[in-house]
């Protein structure tokens, strides 16, 4: 067995805990292997692995440094591992943990890889409220008929978005930028790539159907693959990708559980990805609960912004024109909301070369708005207060300005609001939050990190 010389005591009143650093030049050993252990109390310690090649690691223990007894041989999944170990003896006692390329024998199959229940939760019906079924929501649902959701295809999804073998070298996910916590949206004001560089910008019911800020995506299908192939992002390729899925057992029933066979091949990824992100749905918000009581759960504040929002209390800047329904999605169009003139970054005109469609770019759902900080295509906005005032007092004029923010003489169609009106309509916005979406098991990370 391969162990490296190096050795960290840590004397405890009862414990004592022995911590080995992996070689990180071992052929054998990912690059990036690191491991720790540290006394959580005087009769547990906890051991964390950091493997980004998911590989065998043997524990061991031993009460006088020379002879040593096999605790267990752990296998880590999707990048890490960590485990409590107690001694119940309460005598000194040391832990070590190490690489041994003999020993790299533990399969990865569902049962061990992945936390998932026996029967696939429910993704293909979910309950949804009485207006999503008709129009205008109705007609703003963009599954293809040929990727319907079902509860096998989003559980292959639910594994491809959290797994981070969908990166070139194993350290970024789907899940890494879209954050479950967050509303699946990324707190950072540009997300952070594979090789630690920057992005440039920060579904079901999107009825222009195109993804990206700059709608250059032409369906949810083929978005779930652009940042897989990105190089500042993923940086890999479509070939590496389907090799390296096909050899974990686990992917092989996945698949055939999803599409009838154990083929992995690139539309069946993207087809899966698409069926998971879809069905991150949003219904159990204190306003979802509003529609049906008239609003009689909200706060006199809230109920103010939610007339400023609506435009029911005579204003003519209303929130709604651009985030309309009980949805709180785009309309059919594209918008330049007074952001800035000249333009930084050209949006969709950028794609297009199309001057008039300069400075255009998709409007996002307000849905969980509260949680996915920070705001606008480049994040300038840390938080909704900032964005109330913007549109309060900051939109700025441009050729391209959106229509419905136009007001008397050409001038911005600002909201001109109060500081309490101000702060009633950020009190709306936050009604829109689903605590439920933020904790759902079904959405949650399925990959098994021990204990």
């Amino acid at each position: 067995m391969k162990t490296n010389p190096a050795l960290r005591l840590a004397r405890h009143a009862l414990v004592l805990l022995a911590v080995f650093k992996i070689n990180a030049a071992s052929a054998q050993i990912s690059t990036n292997a690191q491991l720790s252990l540290a006394q959580t109390n005087g009769s547990t310690m906890s051991l964390n692995i950091s493997n980004s090649g998911d590989q065998v690691w043997v524990v061991q223990s031993s009460s006088n440094l020379t002879t040593w007894t096999t605790v267990e041989s752990v296998k880590v999944f999707n990048g890490t591992y960590h485990r409590i170990y107690t001694n119940g003896a309460k005598g000194n006692l040391f832990y070590r943990a190490f690489y041994d390329s003999m020993q790299q024998t533990i399969a990865a199959a569902t049962t061990n890889a992945l936390s998932l229940p026996n029967t696939n939760y429910n993704y293909a019906s979910p309950s949804l409220p009485a207006s999503f079924s008709v129009n205008p929501i109705l007609a703003e649902d963009n599954t293809p008929g040929n990727d319907a959701t079902t509860d096998a295809g989003a559980t292959l999804g639910r594994v491809l978005f959290y797994d981070k073998r969908l990166s070139t070298n194993q350290t970024i996910s789907c899940a890494s930028c879209h954050v479950q916590a967050n509303g699946f949206s990324d707190p950072r004001q540009f997300s952070i790539g594979y090789n630690g560089s920057l992005g440039t910008r920060n579904a079901r019911w999107y009825q222009r159907k195109k993804f990206f800020w700059d709608e250059r995506a032409a369906t949810l299908e083929d978005q779930t693959l652009a940042p897989i192939q990105n190089p500042i992002e993923m940086g890999m390729t479509l070939g590496a990708l389907t090799n390296r899925l096909a050899a974990e057992p686990y992917y092989t029933n996945l698949f055939a559980a999803a599409f009838g066979s154990t083929a992995i091949t690139t539309n069946r990824i993207s087809f899966a990805l698409a069926q998971f992100v879809r069905s991150i749905v949003s219904t159990q918000s204190k306003y979802d609960i509003g529609v049906t009581n008239n609003f009689a759960n909200f706060t006199a504040e809230e109920n103010t912004g939610r007339q400023i929002f609506f435009g029911l209390n005579g204003n003519k800047a209303t929130c709604a024109i651009c985030h309309a329904t009980d949805n709180f999605v785009p309309t059919t169009t594209l918008n330049n909301n007074g952001l800035e003139f000249p333009y930084v970054d050209l949006g969709v005109g950028g794609i297009t070369g199309v001057t008039t469609q300069n400075g255009l770019f998709k409007v996002p759902s307000l849905r969980n708005i509260a949680l996915t900080a920070p705001y606008m295509h480049d994040g300038r906005f840390t938080n909704l207060a900032q964005v109330v005032t913007f549109y309060n007092s900051g939109i700025v004029s441009g050729p391209n300005l959106s229509p419905p923010l136009i007001g008397p003489g050409g001038q911005p169609l600002r909201l001109n609001l109060t500081t309490a009106q101000q702060a009633a309509l950020v009190a709306f916005l936050n009604t829109l939050t689903d605590t439920n979406l933020v904790t759902d098991a079904k959405l949650s990370d399925p990959f098994n990190y021990g204990n």
